[in-house]
């Protein structure tokens, strides 16, 4: 059975042992030691990483009562080496597990929510709560569990005896046999666990909780901490400084400018709308009755091309083709003919004009890699009798 004294002191970031063995396993070489610092997968918080000697620990597992360390290159069994723990990644690590812990045991104290699953990942931490809350729960939750940090009480971890243990009111999500750890962070939350952990509170350094959304009958909760709210925070700022300076207003009353900025864009739609309304009115007065049509207009999006390509249709008599575009970057097209079929020439107008797109048979739309000339020229080749 290997020592874990990753159990015994979370921030023993180096220690010495004896390989016990190794093997040749699917990802590299297995490799079990007598003692070890490097916490195995498990409880929802990922492995260490590190080195043993000059060998690196990609995984590691518990595997049958052993803690299996999958490395890139073997070592000999009997060899001392040095561990050492890769101490950015584990406190990060720390520092969510333990944000988690306080965020679960205060959403229970406060409102009886369970937490049923937990995912710490590579970005945040997500924690699905038995019942729903609203935001302003949301927000007396992450108040609550940074003022639990700004006490920076000690965490208590303990292994309490059976008849301990039964006066314990303690969260956990399954029966628990054998020796149970116990992990308080007291006046926040008190849970069966066996990762690591910060000493303090404090040492989590901040909980932000960035999202909420409804999940089965509650809800799950989007949060990080420490470094990663740090990191998150300074991004945010900065993206909000970049749209404060594009916008022209002071940092706090952005959303105040976006909205206005966004009202004015629908003003503008509205008004580009009626005046293409017009234009398409004109062209297709223009081209009444005059059978076959194509037409290049510019600037147009694929909805103004559909209501350019519709009002001359109706008009023309005829199969109208309408495209938007440059030379060099691509044209947009829309064609329609009223009662007919334009499945084969679609078809011929893609594989012609390295076109994509398609449509009902009597309207369809895509987009060509083709120069203004060859699409003239396409169409001039394909007149309807």
């Amino acid at each position: 059975m290997t020592e874990k004294l990753y159990e015994q002191d979370a921030f023993l970031m180096k220690f010495e042992a004896s390989v016990l063995s190794c093997t040749k396993g699917k990802k590299g070489f297995d490799i079990v030691l007598d003692r070890t610092a490097f916490y195995p997968e498990g409880g929802g918080q990922p492995f260490d990483t590190g080195t043993l000697g000059d060998v690196k620990v990609l995984e590691v597992h518990s595997r049958d009562g052993q803690i299996v360390h999958t490395c890139n290159h073997p070592l000999e069994a009997g060899t001392a080496v040095t561990g050492i723990i890769d101490w950015e990644r584990r406190f990060d690590l720390m520092q969510q597990h333990s944000g988690e812990h306080i965020v679960s045991g205060l959403a229970h104290a406060l409102w009886g929510c369970e937490n049923v699953g937990f995912h710490l990942g590579a970005e945040a931490v997500t924690i699905d709560l038995s019942l729903p809350l609203d935001e302003d729960q949301l927000a007396q939750l992450e108040q609550e569990a940074n003022r639990c940090l700004w006490l920076d009480i000690p965490v208590k971890i303990t292994y309490p005896s059976p008849e301990e243990l039964s006066r314990i009111h303690y969260r956990s999500k399954k029966e628990l046999t054998g020796p149970v750890r116990i992990v308080e962070f007291p006046g926040a939350d008190c849970c069966a666990c066996c990762g690591t952990h910060v000493t303090s509170a404090g040492q989590v350094g901040l909980i932000k909780l960035l999202s909420m959304q409804k999940f089965r009958e509650g809800v799950r909760i989007e949060l990080v901490c420490g470094g990663r709210a740090l990191r998150y925070l300074s991004r945010a700022l900065e993206q909000n400084a970049r749209v404060s300076h594009l916008l022209s207003a002071k940092i706090f009353e952005t959303g105040t400018a976006a909205e206005r900025l966004l009202e004015e864009n629908a003003a503008l739609k509205s008004r580009l709308m009626s005046l293409e309304e017009a234009r398409f009115s004109a062209l297709a007065g223009q081209y009444a009755g005059a059978g076959d049509v194509l037409l290049f207009e510019e600037g147009l999006s694929s909805d103004s091309l559909r209501r350019l390509c519709d009002a001359v249709l109706h008009s023309c008599g005829g199969r109208c083709a309408c495209f938007s575009g440059k030379d060099g970057q691509g044209y947009k097209y829309a064609v329609g003919q009223s009662g007919g079929n334009l499945q084969a020439l679609v078809r011929e107008l893609n594989q012609a004009l390295i076109g994509r797109g398609g449509g009902k048979p009597d309207f369809v739309q895509g987009s060509v890699q083709a120069a203004r000339t060859e699409i003239t020229q396409f169409f001039a080749e394909r007149t309807t009798l």
